[in-house]
Parts: C-alpha cells; structure tokens; sequence
C-alpha cells in the first residue's frame, strides 16, 4: 500500500511556526469504534499522534470516532473559545478524515486551508478497480480546493505567511 504526502516524515513547519507564534494548535486522535478497523483501534499504532507531530505542553488533544472531527467531539467549542477563524489541516487520510474535516469546519464558517503534501492517503478500490494513490489525493483536493478550502503545498503556505509579515 503506497500512501502520499509528507507530513509524517518530518516535523511540519507551520507546526513550528505557529507555537513560535503562540496561536493554537490542536491534535485530532482518531480512534476507531468500528471492529475490524484494524489500524485504527485502542492501543493499536494507529491510533497513535506521530511522534514527529507530538504534542508540546498545553496542546490540545482531541479524541475522535468518525472521520469529521467536529462530529460528536469538543472541537468547535474550543475553536470558539480560542477565537480561531481560519483552520489549517493536514493530516491522514485526504479521502476521509481530511475531506470530512474541511467541510464540516468550512460549514461552521471557518476559513480553511489544507496542506496537500503533508495530507496522506493510500491506494483505494472501488468496483473491483485499483485506484491509485496519487489519483485518490489529487482527487480529494481538488474536490476540496476553491469552495471548502485553499489548498496548498507547504512552500506555497510558508511562502504566503512570510508575505503576511
């Protein structure tokens, strides 16, 4: 199975930036309920935040079931309390957690921006066919791209905050 994007190979910059920064940041734990799901389950790795990204001193962790992180969970009520108006995502997987995400919080009326190269994703299929990863990731973020969100690289998003200085 070949995933894309680059976020858990190495620590995200804006990560960095924004807690040299002070603003908040907050983690998303996803643990499955569903059985089966394998991956994803209590005590499993997957259901693990990357060492990579851990979560410094004070940082939210937010524990969730389904693939959109406001369903059923604390998140927007401390977005709100945070006085947070735009989200920046990244994370696993574009074809779930990150899609589901990024619409839900467009429609709570943040502003979003997704980080395409530090999102990952895998080989999906459908119909009996194989549809590749980089098909699945591109597909995501263009469906996301311009309504529901401003999709960018990582050097686009480094290069625009340093414009905003």
């Amino acid at each position: 199975m070949r995933r894309h994007g680059v976020g858990f190979r190495r620590r995200i910059p804006p990560l960095e930036r924004f807690r040299l920064e002070g603003k908040p940041v907050f983690f998303i734990r996803h643990i499955s309920m569903r059985e089966g799901a394998g991956f994803l389950l209590p005590g499993t790795r997957g259901s693990e935040i990357h060492e990579r990204v851990a979560p410094g001193p004070g940082e939210a962790v937010i524990e969730k079931h389904f693939p959109n992180s406001f369903f059923q969970t604390d998140l927007l009520a401390a977005l709100r309390e945070k006085g947070v108006s735009e989200c920046v995502i990244c994370g696993a997987m574009s074809h779930m957690c990150i899609d589901a995400t990024t619409r839900a919080a467009r429609e709570a009326g943040f502003a979003c921006t997704v980080v395409e190269d530090a999102c990952a994703t895998r080989d999906l299929v459908f119909s009996g066919e194989s549809v590749p990863t980089a098909s699945v990731h591109a597909a995501f973020m263009a469906a996301l791209n311009g309504v529901y969100a401003r999709v960018v690289t990582l050097e686009e998003y480094v290069a625009g905050r340093k414009q905003e200085r």
